[in-house]
């Protein structure tokens, strides 16, 4: 992890053109390539960011980030003020709660639920990144990789994204889809997952454990 505090600029040419004027920020160059720029604000969401797989490029003033995607970021550094780098090691990965884990082992065990003919290939399928929760083959033979949360955000796609460019390289399994499944997907989520071409479906945790809910017992 290299972290480096300085006055600079940003700007992204992409799917869109987008530019940060200049302004002291926290720039994150991660060991696996992904590079985010960070304002002193806005808890844990960066301003502008590039996912691996990229090609970084260091020059006198400048950080440039490109990609397969015809997607760029230059960081123009005005002034530098900090830059320091440490070996953060191989990550143990989150811990999930008791909900998010028994969903995970639910759904594995009855992959149907994900769409008709779904099957289990493996649990915790590993990348270099982290395990993938599911990865399952769907009733086309096609890959899907799935990430369960008990909540739905963003941070849960950007996740799977990166899950994704992962899987994909591997030519015994591209190409994958991505499923994002939560007990409840935030609006925000479902529209990022559905421009990357991500399924999303929430699930009632209840019924996946055949509890049926105090209405219907209500009712009965």
């Amino acid at each position: 992890m290299r972290v480096v505090i300085a006055e600079c600029t940003v700007d992204y040419d992409g799917r869109l053109s987008a530019h940060l004027p200049r302004a002291k920020r926290l720039i994150m160059l991660k060991a696996d390539g992904c590079v985010a720029v960070h304002a002193d604000g806005g808890a844990y969401k960066p301003l502008n960011w590039m996912n691996a797989p990229n090609v970084f490029t260091e020059k006198d003033d400048a950080f440039v980030v490109t990609n397969n995607k015809n997607e760029s970021l230059t960081i123009t550094l005005h002034e530098v003020f900090d830059d320091v780098q440490h070996i953060l090691g191989e990550d143990p990965g989150l811990q999930k709660d008791g909900v998010e884990a028994h969903l995970q082992q639910l759904l594995a065990t009855e992959p149907s639920r994900l769409g008709d003919g779904m099957t289990l290939v493996r649990r915790e399928y590993p990348t270099d990144i982290g395990p993938v929760d599911l990865l399952c083959r769907g009733k086309d033979n096609e890959v899907v990789a799935v990430e369960i949360k008990r909540r739905g955000e963003i941070d849960g796609v950007e996740q799977l994204t990166r899950y994704l460019d992962f899987l994909n390289r591997n030519p015994d399994l591209s190409p994958v889809k991505g499923m994002f499944v939560a007990q409840e997907i935030k609006p925000q989520a479902r529209t990022l997952a559905e421009d990357r071409s991500i399924e999303w479906l929430e699930v009632d945790y209840d019924d996946l454990r055949g509890i049926q809910s105090p209405q219907q017992q209500l009712f009965r």
